[in-house]
């Protein structure tokens, strides 16, 4: 126990600095994300093991990153990802899938088919777009036209992955597979539904949740935080991720809590940014092994070309194919900014390979590799996608002239 706590207090002596850090150096070039990671990294066990991963510690960083999904999945709307951006952004996910398949096969030592190869497949397909999300409300991008196409195109590079781990690394039956998936679906439906009439139907429960919002009862960060963990011990018992479960339930919320309720999004950012993700993100970096990174440069370099033959450019050439006089008006440097955000990953990085360690299918040393891949994507795809963002405002600026 003494050492939980001492793990925890470096831990949040990280999360507290790293703001500050990022704040300091100009221009704020370091997202806070990859300091979190670098500091889990430097103290974790594998270099100055100062942060001891024990169980306790490993609950709570689970739900950081259930915290993490929960607000992405309530902050993007639905319709984005079902409009015709959103089904455009869908068919490039399933031909960067078979792009990676490819990639896997061609260029890599393992087998496609083997379960190392198909977690490293998924991995390839993936859009951190919940680490995303602070990145674009920090720049102002998330409510613009810029913005809400990198989340058409990145919700489903975390969907997708998502429901490909539960079908493509599950051991059990593949009609089972579905059949738990849809049953998982279903349940998400029915407390969506429950919830939403629950709190617009007149009667004495909706008063007492309006009452209690904002007193000491919170109750609609009660009702928040009790559809997160029901949906993540449901995907939990049916052998699922969690970050299955936290997806769902932050689509449920979005239906569940009033339009009005404007306090609660800054509640749950409160809770999970303040202290959950933070942790979420140096417990990552503390599982990486930096002397296996050490030890297989040119895999860290294969795996990020990978990714970018693999999500980035089927984005650019998606929105530069695309018709639509919105999209036509952006410009080349606005789709291209919008691919390199979208090819930032990380956190299904980690789900998928902790999926294929545990079963024994890949060493944690290559995970760690693949890991450390995704941390510096981080860094690398904002710094980028800035620079690409002053171009697409010059040439938007050159247009209007």
């Amino acid at each position: 126990m003494t050492h939980d706590f001492i793990s925890l207090a470096i831990i949040a002596a990280i999360a507290a600095l790293a703001p500050l850090i990022a704040n300091l150096i100009p221009k704020k070039p370091i997202p806070e994300t990859v300091l979190l990671l670098l500091g889990g990294a430097v103290l974790g066990p594998s270099m100055l093991n100062r942060i001891w991963l024990d169980d306790s510690i490993l609950m709570l960083s689970d739900l950081g990153c259930a915290m993490l999904f929960l607000l992405a999945g309530y902050e993007i709307n639905p319709s984005t990802i079902t409009g015709r951006e959103g089904k455009r952004g869908l068919a490039t996910w399933a031909v960067s899938l078979g792009l990676a398949f490819a990639a896997v096969h061609l260029f890599t030592g393992i087998s496609a088919r083997g379960l190392d190869g198909i977690a490293v497949t998924i991995a390839l397909t993936t859009t951190a777009i919940g680490a995303l999300m602070p990145i674009l409300k920090d720049r102002g991008l998330l409510d613009t036209r810029l913005g809400q196409s990198v989340l058409a195109y990145g919700a489903w590079g975390e969907l997708g992955p998502i429901v490909a781990m539960a079908l493509l690394l599950s051991t059990r039956a593949r009609w089972l597979t579905v059949a738990i998936l849809l049953a998982f679906a279903l349940l998400a439906v029915l407390l969506g539904v429950f919830g939403h009439r629950t709190t617009r139907r007149e009667g004495p429960v909706r008063d007492i949740l309006f009452a209690g919002r904002d007193t000491t009862s919170q109750t609609f960060v009660r009702l928040a935080l009790l559809l997160l963990i029901v949906l993540v011990a449901a995907s939990a018992l049916a052998q699922l991720d969690i970050v299955l479960g936290a997806f769902a339930a932050g689509f449920a919320l979005r239906y569940i809590i009033p339009k009005d309720d404007e306090s609660l999004e800054k509640k749950l950012n409160a809770i999970g940014y303040g202290f959950f993700i933070p942790l979420f993100f140096v417990v990552s970096g503390a599982k990486i092994d930096l002397t296996a990174v050490l030890d297989q440069p040119l895999l860290l370099v294969e795996f990020i070309v990978m990714l970018l033959a693999v999500r980035c450019v089927p984005i650019f050439v998606s929105m530069a194919l695309d018709k639509n006089p919105e999209v036509e008006a952006m410009g080349r440097w606005s789709h291209a900014t919008t691919a390199i955000y979208c090819t930032t990953a990380l956190p299904i990085i980690v789900a998928v390979t902790s999926v294929a360690v545990e079963a024994g299918a890949l060493s944690a040393a290559t995970a760690s590799v693949f890991v450390s891949a995704g941390a510096l994507t981080m860094l690398v795809m904002p710094l980028v996608a800035s620079i690409t963002y002053r171009l697409a405002e010059k040439e938007s600026s050159k247009a209007e002239k």
